[in-house]
């Protein structure tokens, strides 16, 4: 099987020394190229007295591949390798965010107005009127990132604090994307009665919750309760944001095979929480014949899913025929595979079983369910979840424009509607000509899908009646998008 070459998430940097003469340079690039690294920095460090120090920076695939670089190097002869250190980590030290204060404390006037005694007004400007916390607090413009570190990216449960990382690069992410401030809130329980009660606790100092890295199925219980018992919106993003960029990059895959919705066969492999989200938008979207897998097999009316409501949904409400066999045989005449399970799961020969111009979007992180390299010339469109291969669908692309226009109109609730908003809005972007079977998705670098996002989901939420007031020109959106 094949897998991923040298990247920038592994990257490593050398400090190396050596005599001051010509070709020591050569040999210790060869020696990393030798050993499969890709150079692609060399800086110098210092030349003095016939000694010369270069950092060299390297992509690799992983950390035992990191290991093969620095022996390689440290053989090269009169080579000496001073340090080692690890960009990603060097990213990461002292946290990611921060709370920067947005009006100066210079002096004793700035000091009154900003704090006692001048913010005693505003508090009880408040209480005499509780919806100007939208405009005279953080509220309007500031989300929870909330998670209890049970279901982290590829890694499972690993607990609060080592999910805090990915919970601050979400908050990095609405910052820079949507002009949305986010907070990581990590909480140490996996109670659900605690974190629904947690989450209640805190929601008056925030304008919207996205729920993240929350294992199932006790996900869909506490966003089905926060919903229920909060004004303002809560977002699972491992469900619906995932959902939403399926749909986007399905919309541009269908106008290449000139297919319909309907048309399609579908084969889900994995139906937690991501996996239940997509094909509830899937149906939404049209598609009728869909069949999902878990660890136990194909989810059909034949099993007993005992308290498991949410699989006993799933196959009440998909798989048509019934269908109880095999993954592999599941996979004859399919038109459409989506891997929201794990790595390595689909192989070559279950995959040429599908119809000509079928589309795979193989999504596990980090590694695939089956690498693009692997994949037969019957599939026309593949995508993943990976940012080194093309069409990447990536949550990134839904979540900064979907909370920047929820939070522009104050909307109550993220319903179904303004979730296909936002996939047709990420889809759009692409014009028609433009679409091909290697950009289906937009870049998450492209400024407009947050504007096009944000904009469709407004216009949503007000055509569906959440919206507590419209959207409006000099909103905090436009300054935030101005400035990126």
């Amino acid at each position: 099987m094949a897998g991923p070459g040298p990247g920038v998430a592994y990257s490593i940097t050398v400090r190396a020394e050596y005599p001051d003469t010509p070709g020591m340079l050569a040999k210790v690039t060869a020696a990393i190229g030798v050993a499969g690294g890709d150079v692609s920095a060399v800086d110098v460090v210092s030349k003095s007295s016939g000694v010369m120090v270069r950092d060299f920076t390297v992509n690799t695939s992983g950390l035992e591949h990191g290991d093969k670089i620095i022996t390689a190097i440290k053989k090269v002869e009169k080579v000496k390798v001073r340090t080692v250190s690890d960009p990603t980590f060097l990213l990461h030290l002292g946290g990611k965010i921060e709370m920067r204060s947005k009006v100066p404390v210079n002096n004793r006037d700035d000091m009154s107005k900003a704090y006692t005694p001048g913010v005693g007004r505003v508090c009880m400007a408040i209480h005499d009127t509780p919806e100007a916390v939208w405009t005279l607090t953080t509220k309007g413009h500031t989300v929870a990132v909330v998670t209890d570190g049970t279901a982290v990216l590829g890694l499972g449960d690993i607990g609060p604090e080592a999910a805090l990382p990915v919970m601050e690069g979400k908050a990095l992410l609405f910052k820079e994307f949507g002009g949305v401030d986010a907070w990581p809130i990590c909480l140490n329980t996996k109670n659900v009665d605690e974190i629904v009660n947690i989450v209640k606790a805190i929601a008056p100092g925030f304008g919207g919750i996205n729920l993240e890295d929350i294992a199932a199925p006790r996900c869909f219980d506490i966003e089905e309760r926060l919903r229920a018992e909060l004004d303002i919106p809560v977002f699972h993003d491992d469900q619906h944001g995932t959902a939403v960029v399926v749909i986007a990059g399905l919309i541009n895959a269908l106008k290449i095979i000139k297919k319909k919705p309907g048309d399609l066969r579908v084969i889900v492999v994995g139906v937690g929480a991501a996996g239940t989200a997509c094909v509830i938008m899937l149906k939404k979207f049209g598609v009728k014949n869909i069949i999902g897998f878990d660890r136990q097999g194909a989810l059909s009316r034949k099993r007993d899913y005992s308290d498991n409501r949410w699989k006993k949904w799933f196959a009440d409400n998909t798989n048509p025929s019934n269908f109880s066999g095999t993954l592999s045989d599941a996979f004859k005449g399919a038109d459409f595979m989506l891997g929201l399970a794990g790595p390595g799961l689909v192989t070559r020969e279950m995959v040429a079983k599908m119809n000509k111009d079928a589309i795979v979007f193989a999504l596990s992180n980090p590694n695939p369910e089956i690498f693009p390299e692997d994949i037969p010339d019957n599939v026309r469109i593949m995508a993943t979840g990976r940012t080194d291969y093309p069409n990447q669908i990536n949550n990134s692309l839904c979540f900064p424009g979907l909370f920047r226009g929820v939070l522009d109109v104050r909307a109550r609730l993220i319903n179904d509607e303004m979730k296909m908003a936002a996939a047709h809005a990420i889809a759009e972007i692409i014009p028609d000509r433009q679409i091909s079977e290697d950009f289906i998705v937009p870049s998450v670098f492209d400024s407009a899908v947050a504007r096009n996002v944000a904009r469709e989901v407004a216009k949503m939420a007000q055509e569906t009646e959440v919206a507590r007031r419209p959207r409006r020109r000099g909103d905090h959106v436009y300054t935030a998008f101005r400035t990126r």
